[in-house]
This record gives C-alpha cells, sequence and structure tokens, in this order.
C-alpha cells in the first residue's frame, strides 16, 4: 500500500458560480490555467525586470534542511543579495528559497502587475500577498498555513511539482502538537513507510504547475512543493466566510504560536522530544483506528 495522489482538476477558465458549488465550498483544490493570462506580470515579470524592480536589497534565505521544533519555524539560513540570488537560481540548483518575499514592503512597482480574482469570491486579503522563489531541486516542507486563508498560488518562469492533503489527514501526516508542520521534512513523494507507516494509504492529490498557472487551495490544506526549474510564484490570500475558520485563524496565530515559543524557550530539548513523541502516537492511533473514516 502506498499513497494515493489523483490529479489536481484543470480549468483553463471557470464561472463565479461554478468555482463556489465546485471547489470552494467543497474545499477541492484546483488550477486555472487562464486566470493570470490577464494580468501584466504573465509577460512583464521576468528575472531581469524582478532584477530591476528589486535591486539589491538583502533578502534572508531558506534551506530544505529538516524542521528543527526547538527553533523558531520561520529562522532563515542565510542572506544574499536579492539581484545575485536571481542569477544564482538561473544558473545552477540549490536549495536555498525565499520564504514569503513582500511586495508591499520590498517592491511596491510589482503590485500594479497583478489582480485578485475578486471576481471568482471575496475576501482578499490584499494588503498580505506574498512571492516565493526556489532553485532548481529546493522543496517546501509539507505544511499548511497557520492564518486558514485560501490560497490562490500563480507559478512563474519554470515547473514546480505540487502535492496536496486534505486537512482531514492532519494526525496520518505527522503534524507536531502546537505547529502547522509535519514531524520531519520526509519526502512525501516517494515517503519511507519503514520509519513513517502511517502515511500508508492516505489520499492527496498533486499536480506539476507550469508558467502563468493558478492553483487554488483551500483553508487549511497541507501541501508541499518542489521546484523542478529555479521560478518564483505569488499567493494571494483570501478569508473563509466562516466564524469558526477565522476563529481558529486567530487562536493559532496568538495563543498557539505565543505558548509554543514560550515552551520552547523554556523546555527546549525535552519539549522537542514530546513534540515528536506525541506526533508519531497520534499518528499510529490514528492509522490503527483507521482515521480519518
Amino acid at each position: 500500500m502506498s499513497i494515493k495522489l489523483s490529479r489536481v482538476d484543470v480549468v483553463d477558465d471557470i464561472s463565479r458560480e461554478d468555482f463556489i458549488n465546485n471547489y470552494l465550498k467543497p474545499r477541492r483544490a484546483l488550477v486555472m490555467r487562464n486566470m493570470a493570462h490577464q494580468w501584466p506580470a504573465f509577460e512583464k515579470w521576468t528575472f531581469e525586470y524582478l532584477k530591476e524592480v528589486v535591486g539589491d536589497k538583502v533578502v534572508p534565505l531558506y534551506d530544505s534542511s529538516k524542521a528543527d521544533p526547538s527553533k523558531p519555524i520561520n529562522a532563515p539560513t542565510t542572506e544574499m543579495k536579492f539581484s545575485d540570488y536571481i542569477d544564482l537560481i538561473q544558473k545552477e540548483p540549490t536549495d536555498l528559497r525565499i520564504f514569503f518575499f513582500d511586495p508591499i514592503k520590498q517592491a511596491n512597482g510589482l503590485l500594479e502587475d497583478y489582480r485578485a480574482p475578486k471576481e471568482l469570491m471575496g475576501g482578499f486579503l490584499d494588503k498580505y500577498p506574498g512571492m516565493f522563489f526556489g532553485g532548481q531541486g529546493s522543496v517546501t516542507f509539507l505544511h499548511y498555513d497557520i492564518d486558514l486563508p485560501h490560497i490562490f498560488h500563480t507559478h512563474f518562469h519554470g515547473r514546480k511539482h505540487v502535492i496536496l492533503f486534505d486537512h482531514k489527514w492532519k494526525k496520518r501526516l505527522y503534524c507536531l502538537p502546537l505547529a502547522t508542520y509535519a514531524l520531519e521534512d520526509f519526502d512525501i513523494s516517494n515517503p519511507d513507510f519503514d520509519k513513517f507507516p502511517a502515511l500508508k494509504g492516505i489520499e492527496g492529490q498533486e499536480t506539476i504547475l507550469e508558467h502563468g498557472d493558478t492553483l487554488f487551495m483551500p483553508t487549511g490544506m497541507w501541501h508541499w512543493m518542489k521546484y523542478l526549474d529555479g521560478s518564483f510564484s505569488i499567493s494571494l490570500r483570501a478569508w473563509d466566510k466562516s466564524w469558526a475558520v477565522k476563529a481558529k485563524s486567530l487562536y493559532n496565530l496568538t495563543i498557539q504560536r505565543k505558548l509554543d515559543d514560550i515552551m520552547k524557550k523554556n523546555f527546549n530539548v525535552k519539549y522537542m522530544s514530546w513534540k515528536e513523541q506525541l506526533a508519531i502516537k497520534r499518528a499510529e492511533r490514528a492509522l490503527a483506528q483507521g482515521d480519518p473514516k
């Protein structure tokens, strides 16, 4: 038995009614081929243009190493001038990534080049777009977004392999307590079932994003991404209408995150060990019980 992956649905275009009824409400992922074709960014956002707009600003970089539960989840590995980094990912494979580059703070000129798809749904957080850059072979570890938004993730200049899981598989994915990421940065495209037996039989979806493709990921969806080429993406985020989801988002961002930080600071190694052991126990229990049913 292995992980069961089906293909994410792909459309060229979609009406508001079809999107809401068939993807937003049932919390299903979707790739839209043409949505970003109407943006100035579709042709304008070349590597050279980005270097011109952003320039020599120094940016934090992240690698694909195992997440250390004793450290902040978004602790950078190193830093580099943006222009040098863009040259690097065009020239050769590297596992270094730029995580959540903010065009509002870092490069205002980019804001005129894309449009939130408000014709499909409301609730967009216009002040919180995020851009992501990666070299060939770099990996974004398996996680879900702590603030639980709906995400419209548009990719540029290259290919990105994406694997998705519904939030109901959280325990079987070895989610760490008081966190939104998995126990270890295992290669979910080729997992070690001897080490992680609870992964056997889980069901997900996968897709390959190419230039101009937009992936809709509903709230709470787990995602793992691998850059097949040096390339980049922008994520536009929107609130779900559910007050329960909004309340959970607020809890994650305040109480859960703060408690996790306090425990890391005061009980470092013991706390890390407790988190890992509990994640394993929960995964094994869910497997034995056949959850999610």
